[in-house]
């Protein structure tokens, strides 16, 4: 029974990276031995086990072979006799299936030190084909990695695109998908993992209304400056999406199973965006501001809010930007409106709900004299 040190944590380690997640592989062992030893069993495809003190997940080595389409399609052989080099081969880049053992020796069968030295990411063997979730994996990897220099190497690229035009991408499950995009939006360079997936044909299949070019150069132009203030996943995903049409950028999110908040800060940066791009700057329609304000639900979300003017503030051109200041006007002028007033003056039900708004649409008209004078 051997423990090896693999895959992420050594890769980060060579590069001189913080390593945040270990993981183990143990060759020559049983689950029965594992569970005598104090691990708690956790994987239900495979044997994966938790240190009963780290608490780090500690794998026994294992093969894994075609069986169907998509990340589900394998069946998993794990027994003692199964080496690390062969645990090695069925993982997907050079980088990430090198092996360190107890003692701090390498085990390096495919050369990863070597494309980390040269900043290649490669895969491992003709394996990597049977697994479409790979191309979405290197893609992110190419993401993290781009400000050190790594780029797809060109075997690995064509690789891919024969995997896309082979229609392994539409197995792909949305929910695997959405974890991929996730992750990949906070990355080091998200827009790179983008541009890896347009490269490779796979973008056409996943998300295709951003593959024209126009719409590809605004969508990671807006992600890329909301990525530099650190901004939230739903921020990140409505900036990218804010070059779509509202329907058909709407029906990919829903698509995508992107989480609820991701799709309504998405759908109402698709719809305001055009609206603010034809908005008068020196003589904005009242009308129209408090419209948009009822649209984005600013009083019951205030927080949502300033999370879609911070994402139009990156998504429009900058000669565009101006546009959005009678917006922030109409809305510091017409919240704050306490009901009771209204209530004490007699109305109720309906009529105060229309009173509400003639208050509201008296203030922004107020606020909108003020600053244009």
């Amino acid at each position: 029974m051997q423990t090896y040190l693999v895959g992420g944590a050594v890769r980060d380690e060579l590069l001189g990276l913080r390593v945040k997640d270990r993981d183990w592989v143990v060759v020559g062992a049983t689950p029965e031995q594992m569970l005598a030893l104090g691990f708690t069993q956790v994987g239900s495809d495979f044997p994966v086990f938790l240190h009963p003190k780290t608490r780090e997940e500690y794998a026994l080595a294992r093969t894994e072979r075609k069986q169907g389409h998509g990340y589900h399609g394998f069946s998993v052989y794990s027994a003692p006799d199964v080496t690390l080099e062969e645990d090695l081969l069925r993982r997907d880049l050079t980088i990430n299936a090198m092996a360190r053992s107890e003692d701090g020796e390498l085990t390096d069968p495919f050369n990863g030190k070597r494309d980390l030295e040269a900043r290649q990411l490669r895969h491992v063997s003709e394996a990597f084909k049977e697994d479409p979730l790979r191309i979405l994996r290197t893609a992110r990897f190419a993401a993290r990695f781009q400000p050190l220099g790594f780029s797809v190497c060109r075997e690995t690229m064509t690789l891919m695109r024969d995997m896309v035009a082979a229609g392994e991408v539409e197995h792909l499950v949305p929910e695997r998908v959405w974890q991929e995009i996730q992750r990949a939006l906070h990355e080091q360079s998200p827009t790179t993992f983008f541009q890896v997936l347009r490269d490779c044909g796979a973008l056409d299949v996943l998300v295709p209304e951003l593959s024209p070019e126009p719409c590809f150069r605004a969508a990671l132009a807006g992600l890329q400056r909301v990525h530099i203030q650190k901004a939230t996943t739903a921020e990140r995903f409505a900036a990218l999406f804010s070059a779509l049409d509202e329907p058909c950028g709407t029906k990919r999110a829903k698509a995508l199973k992107a989480p609820n908040d991701c799709q309504h800060l998405a759908r109402l940066t698709m719809a305001f965006k055009p609206v603010i791009q034809q908005l008068d700057p020196t003589q904005p329609d009242a009308n129209t501001l408090l419209e948009l304000l009822e649209k984005a639900d600013l009083w019951r979300r205030p927080e949502r809010f300033s999370q879609l003017i911070n994402v139009l503030e990156n998504a429009l051109v900058a000669t565009d930007q101006q546009r959005l200041k009678p917006l922030e006007i109409a809305a510091n002028a017409a919240s704050g409106i306490a009901p009771q007033a209204l209530m004490k003056r007699g109305f109720s039900g309906k009529e105060l709900g229309e009173a509400i708004r003639a208050e509201r649409l008296a203030r922004i008209k107020q606020a909108l004299c003020r600053s244009s004078s």
